[in-house]
């Protein structure tokens, strides 16, 4: 009999600390418990024109913002870009009760990572958040690769092989000028 599928812990502090944005109290409440009970720091805005000054005092603070879409002052959209130009790297997610095609496309555009509609589960977010870390993961593993790949470029760190590759090539060619000279003697 399968045992019952336990998420297992992930490490989020790469993300630093996460904004959620929402203008109904009883939600910002849930989704910063919610992400305090998955070990990350949580910062709250009531509104798009809190949330946009909060980013703009502190650009890389945020690693993810999720904002809901209808917002006084400032909408969703606009704490968006907000996020996005202040942190290119920051993950936003835009909550909403009142999706559309068109806002959809128009926050993916923009560069949201994800769009959920209300009223979704906390098992939604929970997948958001994994797919999050897995990224992260797969470009620090990419950023190292990359370092790894340059120095071995620069001549540093040459592999092992790569010198027993040479000091065979340098045998081989010792061996073709004596064969050379051996059979211009003869």
């Amino acid at each position: 009999m399968p045992l019952l599928n336990v998420p297992q812990p992930v490490d989020f502090s790469t993300l630093s600390e996460v904004l959620v944005v929402d203008d109904e109290p009883e939600v910002l409440e849930l989704l910063a418990e919610f992400f305090k009970t998955r070990g990350l720091r949580v910062s709250s805005a009531g509104d798009g024109r809190a949330a946009v000054a909060a980013i703009e005092r502190e650009p890389a603070r945020y690693g993810l913002v999720i904002t809901d879409l209808q917002l006084p002052g400032t909408d969703g959209i606009g704490v968006l870009e907000a996020a996005r130009h202040a942190n290119p790297s920051c993950y936003v997610v835009i909550v909403t009760g009142y999706a559309s095609i068109d806002t959809a496309i128009k926050a993916v555009r923009l560069g949201a990572y994800d769009y959920l509609t209300k009223p979704f589960s906390l098992g939604q977010l929970d997948v958001v958040l994994q797919r999050i870390h897995d990224r992260v993961a797969l470009e620090e593993e990419n950023r190292r690769l990359s370092r790894r790949s340059a120095a071995r470029d620069a001549g540093e760190g040459r592999p092992l092989v790569m010198g027993r590759l040479d000091a065979i090539d340098a045998r081989l060619s010792k061996i073709e000028a004596l064969l050379q000279a051996m059979s211009t003697k003869g």
